[in-house]
């Protein structure tokens, strides 16, 4: 894990890195649409993009936690209500399927909804269908936030989808690698333990940031 430690100086560093295994020509050539699935993810994003043409917009979801335990994410909820569940979690935990979709839709109602209006002025996301995705973040550590922007983007019907990740952890990568065209990350680690453990700098975006990000050169 040490050899792993402040790999990366900030989002920026990142950015700049991944730019070297991300096809940029094609991105530009193509217009990929880029989709950012966190706060950091779009700030990563909107440094990738640069000078770029290409939209930019933001995919909200929500985590779905265990009941009694603020730190178990035991499923996480989109907003167009794609819901990805942590099996393994449901059944050790013995949690009721009920509770998760009662949360699901509370999530969506008081939280996504809110987001979308703040920062889309209550635009839905755009369709994605036949389009070539980018869906991009700083890092995983689930999976769950990576997998319920995939199923959300592909229950679209896009013309393809591929991920750009500068660290995530290495069962991630193997479970995600059959659902996306291409997976653009700089390190798949074994141990993976927080994302900001793998960066220098990750300071929180704040909610000005977003609007910035979101609002300058966009389709949304």
């Amino acid at each position: 894990m040490k050899k792993y430690k402040h790999i990366l100086k900030n989002r920026q560093d990142a950015a700049t890195k991944l730019m070297d295994v991300i096809p940029m020509q094609r991105l530009k050539d193509e217009s990929w649409k880029m989709v950012a699935i966190s706060r950091g993810g779009l700030e990563l994003a909107y440094f990738l993009r640069k000078k770029l043409p290409n939209a930019l917009d933001f995919l909200f979801s929500e985590a779905i936690l265990a009941p009694n335990n603020d730190d178990c994410e035991i499923a996480r909820v989109s907003e167009r209500e794609e819901i990805v569940i942590n099996e393994q979690l449901v059944k050790t935990f013995d949690i009721q399927y009920d509770y998760i979709y009662g949360e699901a839709q509370r999530k969506h109602e008081e939280q996504i909804l809110s987001y979308v209006y703040q920062y889309r002025k209550g635009r839905p996301f755009a369709s994605m269908k036949d389009q070539i995705v980018l869906l991009i973040d700083e890092g995983s550590e689930t999976g769950l936030r990576l997998m319920t922007a995939v199923k959300t983007i592909l229950a679209m019907k896009p013309k393809a989808v591929y991920i750009a990740v500068p660290v995530l952890p290495s069962d991630t990568l193997e479970l995600l690698e059959p659902f996306a065209d291409d997976i653009y990350f700089l390190y798949d680690i074994d141990d993976y333990v927080e994302t900001a453990l793998y960066y220098e700098e990750l300071e929180k975006v704040e909610e000005e940031k977003i609007e910035k990000y979101l609002g300058e050169k966009n389709e949304i």
